[in-house]
């Protein structure tokens, strides 16, 4: 005889493991600013989200009373600049995302954010520390190259450092490269996957087309390609003529995130994303994070994939990647260290 369980239909199931869901709550440091207040829009969409934590160092309350309205069951609360109201907002949560920070300007590099950003960072990270040591922080704040590695050497600082729970959102790297990719070939970009490996910023940002549906792809069409997703942001920088930088393309792309890792910590299976994490991949080459496939679970990271085979032209751009990032790295760590 046949459970009523073995004859669900798939969506049956789906919405079975919905509605056996755990209570999630998520925090947003930096709701009010130009990524924060559409990702938390983002966010009160997401069914695995019962409470939502909104906080800034102004506007969050104002920013948690207006998505409140929006008719999902999750509860929403914004919290005002203080100590109490950081404590409030991060005790308890499962997922911390992190897109605090100022925006590029014209004519600036991420690492040109690092003098005010490794600032926040910083300090975000050790009231995280200190009243959410269990959760998967996201940091989305630029250059995450750098701000990734700030964080790891806060949470080392306070006893609390659990690499599987630490991640750089480079998503948007990949939803960029997907994206621009089927405008090539006139596909539907849902059915393009482009794994892209490194970092978040520039040459560190590696994509593998050789692994993709279009490995075909060559010569200057590759070039352009290539490049435009190392440097889209800087078409919307220049785009917006002064007034910000890519806020609700990067928005998407952390509420996807933060999406796969609260379906992994729900328990399903198979959620890969690539992510920038502590990563044993280039050790030996004095990296110490690196963005690569990444299947999560429910602790975080479950499972590091390897690079798998490059052609000629990807290992050159992997060459230049590692010197560039090895230094992003290296200025994060030493950042903590002489600002503890």
């Amino acid at each position: 005889m046949f459970s009523a369980r073995s004859i669900l239909n798939t969506a049956q199931r789906r919405a079975f493991s919905v509605s056996a869901q755990q209570n999630f709550k998520v925090t947003v440091l930096g709701a009010a600013g130009g990524i924060g207040q559409p990702l938390s829009l983002l966010m009160k969409t997401n069914k695995l989200v019962t409470d939502l934590a909104l906080y800034d160092i102004r506007g969050a309350p104002g920013v948690a009373a207006d998505i409140s309205h929006i008719n999902t069951k999750s509860s929403v609360n914004g919290y005002a600049p203080s100590p109490e109201g950081l404590k409030s907002a991060l005790s308890g949560a499962e997922v911390v995302l992190i897109p605090a920070g100022v925006p590029r300007k014209p004519g600036m590099s991420r690492d040109d954010l690092f003098n005010t950003n490794a600032s926040i960072v910083r300090d975000l990270a050790k009231a995280a520390a200190d009243f959410a040591p269990k959760a998967k922080i996201l940091i989305i704040s630029n250059p995450v190259n750098s701000t990734v590695p700030i964080t790891a050497e806060v949470f080392k600082s306070k006893g609390v450092y659990d690499p599987k729970r630490l991640f750089g959102v480079t998503t948007l790297d990949i939803v960029r490269a997907s994206r621009f990719i089927s405008e090539i070939k006139s596909t539907d970009p849902a059915n393009e996957a482009v794994t892209v490996i490194g970092g978040h910023s520039g040459v560190t940002i590696v994509p593998l087309l050789s692994q993709s549906n279009h490995s075909e792809i060559s010569g200057e069409a590759r070039d352009k390609l290539v490049n435009r997703i190392q440097f889209g942001g800087d078409e919307v920088v220049q785009a917006k003529e002064g007034a910000g930088s890519a806020t609700l393309s990067m928005a998407y792309a952390g509420a996807r995130m933060a999406d796969s890792i609260l379906r992994a910590a729900n328990g399903e299976k198979n959620v890969v994303e690539c992510t920038f994490v502590e990563s044993p991949l280039y050790k030996d080459q004095g990296i110490d994070f690196f963005s690569s496939k990444v299947t999560l679970g429910p602790e975080g990271v479950a499972k590091i994939h390897e690079v798998g085979k490059v052609n000629e032209y990807e290992q050159g751009l992997l060459d230049a990647c590692i010197a560039d990032l090895a230094k992003n790295i290296t200025k994060g760590q030493k950042f903590v260290k002489e600002n503890p």
